[in-house]
């Protein structure tokens, strides 16, 4: 198998990854699990799982910790693990796992609005490459207001065949009024999450070691979600695992999800960008819709899928923008260093020709 194939691999195992994320963590909470007891033992069996991997490659060549370092990590991981995590499993109790499959599509547009305020990004609305970014941030608001406030008719993809029967608390769900509430906690959460990348790249510039400083941040998140676990799940039944979807959920989501999706996604984007790894984000939104159809029979709402046409169009005009002003960039860059070599060479041929005796090869 060549390389371009087996970035095609890995990008469909990634999303594929993501969507079983979606989907067991919805289970998990239907059955009854605490959000916040989630989070906790998702981030201690991540922790405990890339600990002795970290160690074993990073421990030796790592830069030593100072106290700024360490309570840089411990903010990043307050703002983009914990806060991002516990907010998503409420807003997911009150959602599906298609919406917050939907909803993961506004993450680069949400990170590219940050860092324009941040002033880490410009959006020119002279340009046609800054009009395409701003489209795209229009396109992804109008989505989560489409999917907020307009139902419409259903769509049942699977009239009659589906597994998990227990599974119809997700269409009660639905036509509450917490859909409103869960959609923007969604959005609230991938704001965080969107904060987090931006601050993580200023972060790994002053410590580059990636795994230690995500084991870090594991570890972290884990004794920060204790104390919102703790403070919120005082019922002892509440912690309780057992051989159930509930370790399950805990396990996939903190070994593979955290694991392996680590690995595969600094792989395909040494390989082939950031762009090529966020435009492949609505893979994850096409899998959730087909596994939820097929496995609970999920209800799907016009509202729902226009909003979802809605975001990926966002994704992809503010990554359309984003990919052409790289390649500008790009080309303006070689041009300028080609037209300085040419001078230097303009230059020392007019040295040599003005200097006796030299001789021209």
């Amino acid at each position: 198998m060549d390389g371009s194939r087996k970035t095609y691999v890995a990008v469909v195992v990634i999303q594929a990854i993501y969507t079983g994320m979606f989907l067991l963590s919805k289970v998990a909470f239907d059955v009854g699990m605490n959000p916040f007891v989630f989070v906790f033992y998702r981030q201690a069996a991540a922790a405990i799982f890339l600990a002795p991997i970290a160690k074993f490659l990073e421990w030796k060549t790592a830069p030593p910790i100072s106290f700024l370092i360490c309570f840089k990590i411990f903010m990043l991981s307050l703002c983009g693990v914990t806060l991002s995590l516990n907010i998503y499993g409420v807003a997911l109790k009150y959602t599906s796992a298609t919406l917050a499959a939907a909803t993961t599509n506004s993450l680069p547009v949400t990170t590219f609005i940050l860092a324009v305020l941040l002033r880490m990004e410009t959006a020119n609305i002279r340009t046609g490459i800054g009009i395409a970014k701003v489209m795209g941030i229009v396109f992804c608001a109008g989505g989560a207001l489409t999917i907020a406030f307009f139902k419409g008719p259903t769509v049942k993809l699977l009239l009659h065949h589906h597994l998990f029967s227990y599974h119809g608390q997700v269409q009660n769900t639905a036509a509450s009024s917490h859909w409103i509430k869960g959609v923007f906690l969604l959005l609230l959460a991938n704001a965080f999450w969107a904060t987090w990348l931006v601050m993580q790249n200023r972060v790994l510039k002053s410590y580059p070691s990636k795994l230690l400083c995500t084991t870090l941040q594991c570890f972290m998140s884990t004794i920060q979600s204790f104390v919102f676990a703790i403070a919120i799940a005082r019922d002892p039944s509440e912690w309780r695992l057992g051989w159930n979807v509930r370790l399950l959920s805990v396990a996939y989501c903190g070994i593979v999800v955290t694991g392996v999706t680590f690995y595969l996604q600094a792989w395909v984007v040494e390989k082939k960008g950031p762009v090529y790894m966020a435009m492949t984000t609505p893979l994850a939104l096409i899998f959730t819709i087909a596994s939820s159809a097929v496995l609970f029979g999920e209800i799907l709402s016009l509202g729902s899928i226009l909003g979802g046409i809605l975001l990926v169009g966002g994704l992809y005009s503010v990554l359309w923008g984003k990919s052409k002003e790289q390649k500008m960039a790009a080309s303006n860059t070689g041009d300028i260093e080609k037209a300085e070599n040419e001078s230097k060479e303009q230059s020392t041929m007019e040295k040599q020709s003005s200097t006796p005796n030299a001789r021209i090869y």
